[in-house]
Formats: C-alpha cells, structure tokens, sequence
C-alpha cells in the first residue's frame, strides 16, 4: 500500500455521480493531490446509512458503473472500498428468501437465530423471544435500547427473532375500506371507522399490538393479522458466522471488490461479528482476531489490503492489537489532538503520539473529517477527560452536535460537524490542521468536505429525521460549488499540501521522523529518507508555519 493522500467521499458528493468525481479528479487543479479514493458504500446496492445497509454487493447503477472505476484506476488512483462483515440489510436476497420460503430456505442459518443462539441461555417469552439471563448479559454491549432483534413473521405464521445489532424499521400498509371488507366479514361503516381508529395510530408510531380500538375490540385480532400478513421490514441484520454460507459469501464478496480494482479493504463493524453467549459481543478475542485472519487468507491472494475499522478508547490500546497482527490501523485520535494543539496552543500531546507511533512502527490511516463525527473520546488516556470535555464543548457552541448512545453521557464517542466548523470556521486553522496531517505519520485520508472548507450543514440535520445528526457532515457538492471553491486561497493551499506531501521523497512508511518542540506554543516535525528531508515548523499560536524541503528537485522553502 502506497503512503499517498486518499481522497474520501461518497460517489455522490462531488458532482452528483462518480463519473463526476472522477472528472473532478482528472482536472489540472488537482493533478498530484491524491494518491487513492475511498468510495463509501453508496457506491453498492444499498437501502440505509447512506450505504452501510448492503443489500448486494452490484453498483449502485444510479451514481457508479465499472467504466467510472476504470476512469478513476487510469488516473492513477487505489482504490479503497467498504466490506460490511457484520450484516446485510432486510432487502438483501438471502433475507429475502427466508422471509419467502421460511425454514425451507437455503439461508434459513445464513443470519442469526436469536432464539437458537441463545437457547439454554434465558427463558421464553410470551412474545415468542428469549429473553437471556441477567449473568448472559451483563457484559454485553448495545448499540440500542433493549434487545438487539427484529421479530419477522415466516410463511407459516409463526415470528421469528432475529439478530439486530444496528438499525430496524418496520413498516405496516395503511388500511383501506375495501381492502378491509375483503379480506374481513365488514361492513362499510365498521371498515371506515377501523381505518379511521388504526391509521392514525399507526403514523404517529404506535405499534399495532398497544393500539386502543375501543368499541371495536372486537375485531382486534383479525386486524392484527392482517396487518402482520403483509408487514415489511428494514435494517441491518447480522450474519452468523458459523454458517458455511456465510464464508463462501465472504469469499465471493472479496472476489467481486477486487474485480472492481480495489486495492484496499475497509472492513466496517467487522469487531461486532463473533458472538458468544456472556461475552461483551463487540471485540470477543481472541474469536475476533481468528475472524480476521481468516478474511485476511482470502484476501491475500487477491491483492487486498485490510484496514480493520474499530473505535476504542486510546487507554485500551486496541489500534496496538490491530497493528501487532501485522493491520493498518486508523488513527482516529489525530482529529481530535489536531483541535487540542490549536485551541490549547500546545502541541505536546500531538508530539508524544507522533513518537509513539514512530517508535512502534504502527501503520496508520489519518484523517481530520470523515463520513462520521469527530471521534473525542477516542482520545481517553491521551489527554485528560476535563480537557477532553472541554474541546467537546467548544465544538458544540460551534453548531457541533452529539447524540449520545442509547442516553448515556460519554459512550458515544463522535461529535458531528464539519472539521472547519470546528475549529470555528477559521481558514488560517484549518490550514494549519491539514499542514500537522500532511507531516504525521501514516497515509493521510481527506474528508471531501474538508478539502472544500465546509460547514455544519444544519438544514440537512433538520430533514434528516432520526439520524439527521450525521448528514451536517455530508454535504453533496454541485459541480458549481466545486468549481467556486477551487479558486479560493484554503482550497489552493490545501491541494499545495497534499501535492508536496506526495511528491517529496522524503516521506513515507520507512521515512525517520523527528519530533520536538522547539518552544512552547510550537511543533516541528522533520522527514528524512534517502538524503531527502521535509521540516514542518507549526506556530500554534499564530496559526502559522514554515516548510523547508532539500534533497529532491522541486526543494524550498513554503510559508503558511
């Protein structure tokens, strides 16, 4: 894997359509700039979070086609793309066909039984789920209110739960009077005034089972099974990995990504996927690294790289584990270190991550921005919680937002906004931030909205419902805008940091970085490698630096 700037974003964001990034990609003004592209998963066919809900693994023929990735391949681009290990959505053919043909289906264990893993475990229900004993889940972790499963109904009537870890939904067709009488012995009157009690009910989210009906209780039960008969579902759900199917579907899915010329292989909630009853069931060890060396086996022969993605506290050293197993690793601490030297002027915890990662060799993948928050508590061990706190707040009285998980403070661990929100829509800062990246260690990862100094976009949380926290980073780009912004002095100076940081030879994995401080409120960061040498000097005070450059053929010296 190259250490060159990656540029990410959706196929969507810049332009509309990935053969409108790639178009983008191919103008003068960012020849040089980008090394790699990591396209999410909207790129795939796929119904929720904006793409991590994969019904099939087949472009999404909407925004991308093959000849779009060829175009990107020729202009000298890896390619990077998503491998979701935990789940596929609802839609997918395999759950689909469990929903058509129920316990004759091939797939019928391609997903998980949540009675069957849990058998022994807990008892029954009324409502046909085991609920686990108090000692099977205690140290387990949830990523939702109650229990992580959807109830589906079989074509034989009976419901069946399964494994839900991420989002659910499900849907119920409104009623209609003669759809009612139908299907129910019902006059007109008794069908209006059902659909008249029902409907409303229904919109404004209550279940069909807690629904009053009153003085017409007595056509409850028929109701309720009609409503159940032609229900529809989504949501993620998760693959069971002791399913030989699943495998071969792991296989195949790493066959066809790299078809498509991915060189690099994001694998997303990939921690979620061993489970075991009593255990945490987020990073089970050592069932989790047994998981990932053995898509790592499939993925070696097709030229893949994997990128394991894992958000942990730094106290629990788990981007060790993943480096020690030979992993790059994602450096999210680096977002949130960047704001502390600049919002606290001092860059000493910045320093001693930068040496701790040259001094462990770890193999990093940076970033400022990206299709998520900005991950704070990541930094736990690093800095302290007050100071950490502190930064969160400030974020926040800059239009960042937080939605805590499940209503617990301090577990979820992002704040969402943009990078150059953040820092309080400061051109000279968010410079300064790109410059820090560009000099640490790792492959630097560009968030297409940072690049493009974007803002908290709070019109498109307010449409964005439920999950709308997220899409204040998430921007689509027209082709104007674009072309708007390139012409600005912190776009331009941007892309003069990322092409430097492709071009000098004195970067890379196998460089030497020296790290100090030369006087409080400073940061220099040097890069030798085969007579070449790169020094970044950071004044983070006045939100400034010097880069010199010797030892190749485009050496000086650049003022920010």
């Amino acid at each position: 894997m190259n250490s060159k700037a990656m540029l990410n974003a959706y196929p969507d964001s810049l332009g509309g359509s990935l053969g409108a990034a790639a178009d983008l990609l191919a103008r003068p003004e960012l020849q040089g700039a980008f090394g790699s592209f990591y396209i999410l998963p909207s790129v795939f066919d796929s119904d929720l979070d904006r793409g991590f809900s994969i019904i099939s693994y087949d472009l999404n023929r909407r925004l991308a086609s093959e000849a779009d990735l060829a175009r990107l391949r020729a202009l000298g681009l890896d390619l990077k793309l998503d491998f979701v290990l935990n789940h596929l959505s609802v839609l997918s053919p395999q759950f689909q066909d469990i929903l058509r043909r129920g316990d004759a289906s091939p797939y019928r264990d391609f997903f998980i039984d949540w009675n069957a893993f849990w058998q022994g475990h807990g008892r029954m229900t009324p409502q046909g789920y085991i609920q686990p004993d108090p000692s099977a889940m205690k140290d387990m972790f949830l990523r939702k209110p109650g229990l992580p499963l959807l109830m589906v109904r079989l074509p034989d009537g009976r419901e069946v739960p399964y494994w839900n870890t991420f989002y659910q939904e499900v849907r119920y067709a409104p009623l209609e009077e003669q759809a009612l009488m139908a299907a129910l012995p019902l006059q007109y009157g008794e069908a209006h005034a059902l659909a008249e009690r029902v409907n409303p009910a229904m919109q404004a989210g209550t279940p069909p089972e807690q629904i009053d009906f009153g003085d017409l209780s007595a056509f409850r039960e028929d109701v309720l099974a009609l409503l159940n008969s032609s229900r529809r579902y989504l949501g993620q759900m998760d693959l069971n990995l002791e399913s030989p199917l699943v495998w071969d579907f792991y296989r195949d899915t790493l066959g066809r990504l790299a078809g498509y010329g991915a060189s690099i292989i994001r694998l997303d909630a990939f921690a979620y996927a061993p489970k075991a009853p009593g255990r945490r069931n987020f990073l089970n060890e050592p069932e989790t690294w047994d998981v990932l060396a053995r898509i790592d086996a499939m993925a070696k022969p097709l030229g893949l790289s994997l990128l394991p993605e894992i958000h942990a506290a730094y106290g629990e050293h788990s981007y060790e584990g993943i480096a020690r197993r030979g992993y790059m690793t994602y450096d999210f601490f680096l977002p949130g270190l960047i704001i502390d030297a600049l919002e606290n002027h001092d860059g000493s915890a910045l320093a001693a991550w930068a040496q701790e990662i040259q001094d462990k060799r770890l193999r990093t993948v940076s970033m400022l921005g990206c299709h998520d928050g900005i991950p704070m508590l990541d930094l736990k061990g690093l800095i302290p919680e007050a100071r950490i706190q502190a930064l969160i707040d400030l974020i926040v009285s800059r239009g960042g937002l937080i939605k805590n998980l499940h209503g617990q403070k301090n577990v979820y661990y992002q704040v969402n906004a943009t990078y150059f929100s953040a820092l309080g829509e400061d051109e000279r800062k968010l410079i300064l931030a790109r410059a820090l990246q560009m000099f640490m260690p790792g492959k630097p990862q560009v968030w297409y909205l940072d690049l493009f100094a974007g803002k908290n976009d709070l019109a498109a949380v307010a449409r964005g419902g439920e999950a709308g926290h997220k899409e204040i980073n998430r921007t689509n780009l027209t082709a104007e805008q674009i072309s708007r912004a390139l012409a600005s002095d912190v776009v331009a100076r941007q892309l003069e940091l990322l092409r430097l940081r492709n071009a000098c030879p004195a970067f890379g994995f196998d460089a030497h970085l020296t790290v100090d401080i030369p006087r409080p409120g400073t940061l220099r960061l040097l890069w030798q490698r085969d007579g070449a040498t790169a020094e970044l000097t950071a004044d983070l005070v006045r939100y400034a630096a010097r880069i010199r450059t010797s030892g190749w053929a485009q050496a000086g010296e650049l003022e920010l």
